[in-house]
């Protein structure tokens, strides 16, 4: 016998599905998944995921845990979803940026660690050049717990800034352990700049009315703006004192704004006063990991990726993350949706359709094993 389906019932569902912001387009097996990397080349849409660690059989879960010297996954879109097109060397990966210098495709990524325990914070972090055969090994750069890659430009200079550090007794450095910036000198990345901070994890680059400003985020150190002075970056205002995970700036109104998450503190949104950014809205309380701004014709909106609450010994990795609309000068919370130690969001268009990748990197019983989602973004 046919089952009988209730054309209502069918009707409800599909209004629903209308009605949400983000639909659930496609599920990634990822393990420990740190970020997610959408990028084109030669017209092809890839995405990148650096993944931190992998489940141990007979081993204590812990977020912190497991087997690190697993590679980064490579999806290539095909047919409307993304289909595994190979993997990349990356233990204990935080991040991937993949940029352009002249005629030639780069990608740069970011290993924390190596081994199972214990582990090895000290990693070279390799930058690679695409050529015929592939991605090769470009240049290394001596790293400790290195987080993630930022390239920026300013003129006709361009710049790859460096977030690492961890200050743990039990961790010991013997390469350089401070966040760093480098100058391309035409043939290669040398050292730049050095700054303060020792647990970095976040930067952000952006030109305002002619100057040039970079944000910096860290963990046990001084969160903020830094200011282009012509020569180097200079500290010009202090945003948060600890647990700085993100900024993102974007423009809405006639007006700047500077959105910032914290895991231990608030979440919030500064406006340029023309001097300095106030503090125009606070957002949410601690558990922000990741920020990205999303515009959808004339809508702006800006996603908030939650990681943990608790500490890291027994953390809560099921948490609601949130989707801001921008209305009347303010963003407004219009939806939540499900993130398991989620750790970054970033969009992509293709086939018509506004799309949003979410990395997971925990499960509720913190293991490794959980999946990323691509969502198509409905507007």
């Amino acid at each position: 016998m046919t089952p009988m389906v209730n054309a209502d019932s069918g009707a409800a569902v599909a209004r629903d599905q209308d009605a949400k912001i983000l639909v659930e387009h496609q599920r990634l097996p990822t393990s420990g998944a740190r970020g997610v990397k959408p990028f084109v080349i030669d017209g092809t849409q890839y995405l990148a995921v650096p993944q931190l660690s992998q489940d141990m059989a007979d081993t204590p879960a812990h977020m912190n845990g497991g087997d690190s010297d697993i590679p980064a996954l490579i999806y290539r879109w095909t047919g409307g979803r993304f289909e595994k097109d190979g993997e990349f060397p990356l233990p204990g990966g935080e991040d991937i940026d993949v940029f352009q210098l002249g005629p030639d495709d780069f990608m740069i990524s970011a290993a924390i660690r190596t081994g199972h325990g214990p582990y090895d914070y000290n990693v070279d972090q390799t930058l690679y050049r695409r050529s015929t055969a592939g991605w090769q090994p470009f240049q290394t750069f001596p790293g400790f717990a290195a987080k993630q890659w930022h390239f920026f430009r300013i003129g006709d200079r361009a710049f790859l800034a460096l977030a690492q550090g961890v200050t743990l007794g039990h961790i010991e450095s013997r390469n350089p352990r401070q966040s760093r910036i480098f100058e391309w000198d035409g043939a290669r990345f040398t050292d730049f700049q050095t700054l303060d901070g020792q647990w970095g994890y976040n930067w952000q680059h952006f030109e305002l009315g002619g100057d040039h400003f970079l944000c910096y985020a860290d963990h046990v150190g001084a969160s903020g703006v830094w200011k282009w002075d012509g020569t180097s970056f200079v500290p010009y205002q202090m945003i948060a004192e600890t647990g700085g995970r993100c900024f993102r700036v974007f423009e809405a109104g006639n007006s700047t704004f500077l959105a910032f998450a914290n895991i231990q503190g608030d979440t919030t949104l500064h406006r340029w006063d023309g001097t300095r950014f106030a503090l125009h809205q606070t957002l949410s309380g601690p558990g922000g990991r990741e920020l990205c701004v999303v515009r959808s014709g004339p809508e702006l909106f800006l996603v908030q990726v939650n990681f943990i609450t608790g500490a890291p010994s027994a953390p809560r990795t099921d948490q609601m993350s949130r989707i801001y609309r921008w209305i009347d000068r303010r963003m407004e919370l219009v939806e939540e949706f499900p993130t398991f130690g989620g750790t970054e969001a970033a969009t992509f268009e293709q086939d018509g359709n506004l799309y949003l990748a979410v990395s997971n990197s925990l499960t509720t019983d913190v293991r490794f094993r959980q999946d990323s989602i691509i969502y198509r973004f409905n507007t």
